[in-house]
């Protein structure tokens, strides 16, 4: 990073490093338009950010949508980004962490809907905590594609593979 002295002797950042730090706060300000409202508002960014990303949303011409992200970019400016960068990637991993579990539990629901008890011993050597008794009849009704059988299973599943680490 280069600096420059003015007339006081301050330093202050180069060109470069100003026009660095605009294009990362602008990026910031795009990865912001793309989260859900309730995610937007868990970060308790300032009223005006706020409104200029839910604006951001609604503009579909090019141009002015470019210029909303330079807007945008330009608030964040004022906006010490290393909390919002850390609580976008807490949500990122946790989005990762979620995908993961579904699936992980897609994948277990149709091997005990294709294999039956078979697939079932191995889940239970598993997880040996499981009962047998109550798992059969969620299987079977599966296999027999009884209506709202395959997602019960399925939650079935999810609520298993969701208490652990």
């Amino acid at each position: 990073m280069t600096s420059a002295d003015d007339d006081e002797g301050v330093t202050r950042p180069s060109k470069s490093e100003r026009k660095r730090v605009a294009h990362a706060a602008q990026e910031l300000g795009e990865a912001l338009i793309k989260l859900r409202d309730a995610e937007l508002l868990a970060l308790n960014l300032p009223e005006q950010l706020t409104d200029a990303i839910r604006h951001a949303r609604r503009i579909t011409e090019r141009g002015g949508a470019a210029r909303q992200r330079q807007f945008i970019g330009k608030l964040m400016r004022d906006i010490d980004p290393k909390p919002i960068r850390a609580a976008l990637q807490r949500q990122s991993e946790l989005s990762a962490r979620e995908a993961e579990l579904f699936k992980r539990a897609e994948s277990w629901r149709d091997r005990l809907v294709a294999e039956g008890e078979p697939a079932l011993e191995v889940l239970q050597r598993w997880r040996p905590g499981i009962d047998r008794a109550a798992w059969l009849p969620r299987i079977r009704a599966a296999q027999a594609q009884e209506p709202g059988a395959g997602r019960e299973l399925f939650r079935a599943l999810r609520a298993l593979f969701a208490g652990e680490p």
